[in-house]
């Protein structure tokens, strides 16, 4: 075993300690809002709490599980999510399979548009005049509306483009068509890229709000339009002198942290080919 000298100890030290700090400054706003969002009115308001819940109580949680509207809410979230990722996926996986290919006629020509959308737009106000007036106004047109991204497109493509040629041929010659060589050779290569596209994807279904509020109705708004008009109502009877047993703050974290645990308990499960798809796919030329 190679036995580390002075400088390299020293920087380990220093590292695993600042990347500890680090990890500890992004971990403490979780905890605090879960903390917050389980102690006591007075703790609350009076911002008594530091790490751990003060004067514990559930009555937060109580109201938020009661409301059917918040179980509709996250109904739609799963929906907009599960869905919108899969047609993104499949816009994305086809779409950069066809551009990684130089034989593709006019390939460059596509390549440029496609970059050139992520260079300039329309802004939010043409856009949004085009999706009223192609009817994106329920969970389905809003899926296919949002299903397109030219950063997640470019990304895979870098990927399927580093993929030996060789392996490609072999499958032509065995007779494999298009089809079969995206499905069984390319998709089976590029899992880590493929799993972190679609988790960019699911995050951004997940967290969408400002279209989502603009576009869709109250029964198929997600969570993250729920949550915002619910504490604005609560803020709202508060002020208008309402009591409660629990501080409208602490309310606002429960539902926080309700929204948040399937990327809580998802994310960590990906994580492995999170960090392999962006450290291999955005290197590739």
């Amino acid at each position: 075993m190679k036995r580390l000298d002075r400088s390299e100890i020293i920087f380990k030290i220093v590292s695993y300690v600042l990347l500890t700090l680090f990890a500890l400054c992004c971990l403490y706003p979780f905890l605090y809002i879960l903390s917050a969002s389980v102690s006591s009115k007075e703790a609350v308001d009076e911002a008594k709490i530091v790490l751990w819940p003060i004067g514990f109580q559930l009555e937060t949680y109580a109201y938020v599980f009661q409301e059917k509207s918040f179980w509709l809410a996250y109904c739609n979230s799963f929906y907009i999510t599960m869905y919108g990722t899969l047609v993104s996926m499949l816009v994305a996986i086809t779409g950069a399979y066809a551009l990684s290919k130089p034989r593709l006629m006019f390939g460059r020509g596509f390549n440029f548009m496609l970059v050139f959308t992520m260079w300039f737009n329309a802004g939010m106000i043409p856009n949004l005049q085009n999706f009223i007036r192609f009817g994106v106004n329920n969970r389905e047109m809003f899926i296919v509306a949002l299903g397109f991204s030219a950063f997640n497109i470019i990304l895979l493509r870098n990927y399927f483009a580093g993929i030996p040629t060789e392996i490609e041929e072999a499958a032509t010659i065995d007779g494999a068509t298009e089809f079969q060589i995206l499905s069984k050779v390319y998709i089976p290569m590029s899992k880590s890229s493929i799993v972190t596209v679609a988790m960019f994807y699911a995050v951004a279904r997940w967290n969408g709000y400002i279209w989502a509020l603009m576009l869709l109705s109250e029964d198929d708004q997600p969570l993250t339009v729920y949550i915002k008009v619910r504490i604005a109502a609560i803020i709202r009877a508060a002020d208008e002198g309402v009591e409660l047993s629990y501080s409208t703050y602490a309310l606002q974290y429960a539902f926080i942290v309700c929204s948040i645990i399937p990327i809580i308990v998802i994310y960590p499960k990906l994580q492995k080919y999170f960090a392999a798809g962006v450290n291999v796919g955005g290197v590739k030329e």
